[in-house]
């Protein structure tokens, strides 16, 4: 590797948790901006996307269950598929009526490359409950806006193609559709698993 091309990937790296801290401050910090309503007032919001399959799923037809949500993109090298296999594990640890009272949600932050298609074929790496959405560019520009999610192009004399720097926290959402919790990127699949049963469960 040269020093050109591990300073860019060391720099990337600053940039993404900068992202994450970004999105997730006034979370952390207490739920709230400048005065404003409160974290579940703020964050989510509807949406109209495309799956996998190529068919629309909207908010609505996920209400009445938890739903995880996680905005990335299948070209991305750590972040994106270490978040999905810990929600992959965490979804193995459910018992399964639990499980089935949770959606987890993939949002790309990359329309351009991820297509219905290639969703399909990212999907194959991990759990069969994820639903892969993507849309036009204003559709995710709007649902990433709703949820507070930063997301940016990152281009690279080193790089062929480019990366995307993005948020890294995992919402979850309630019944009615409204923010319950957030999982940082160094949860683990342990933690969320309690986390959902004891919610769910009781």
């Amino acid at each position: 590797m040269s020093k050109r091309t591990f300073f860019f990937l060391v720099g990337f790296l600053v940039l993404a948790l900068a992202g994450s801290i970004a999105a997730g401050y006034w979370i952390v910090s207490g739920g709230r901006i400048a005065g404003q309503d409160s974290a579940a007032d703020l964050v989510g919001g509807p949406f109209s996307l495309t799956d996998e399959t190529g068919a629309t799923l909207t908010n609505e037809d996920l209400k009445g269950r938890y739903m995880l949500v996680f905005f990335g993109y299948t070209y991305c090298p750590d972040v994106c598929p270490t978040t999905l296999t810990v929600m992959t594990q965490a979804l193995d640890m459910l018992d399964p009526k639990v499980a089935d009272q949770v959606e987890p949600v993939f949002i790309t932050i990359d329309p351009k490359r991820d297509t219905a298609a290639a969703l399909g074929d990212y999907s194959q790496h991990f759990h069969d409950k994820i639903h892969y959405l993507t849309g036009t560019p204003e559709q995710i520009a709007d649902v990433a806006k709703a949820y507070r999610v930063f997301y940016q192009k990152v281009e690279s004399e080193d790089f062929s193609d480019y990366l995307m720097d993005h948020s890294t926290i995992t919402y979850l959402m309630g019944p009615n559709g409204r923010y319950v919790s957030h999982f940082g990127f160094d949860t683990t699949p342990e933690d969320i698993a309690k986390d959902l049963t004891k919610r769910i469960a009781g």
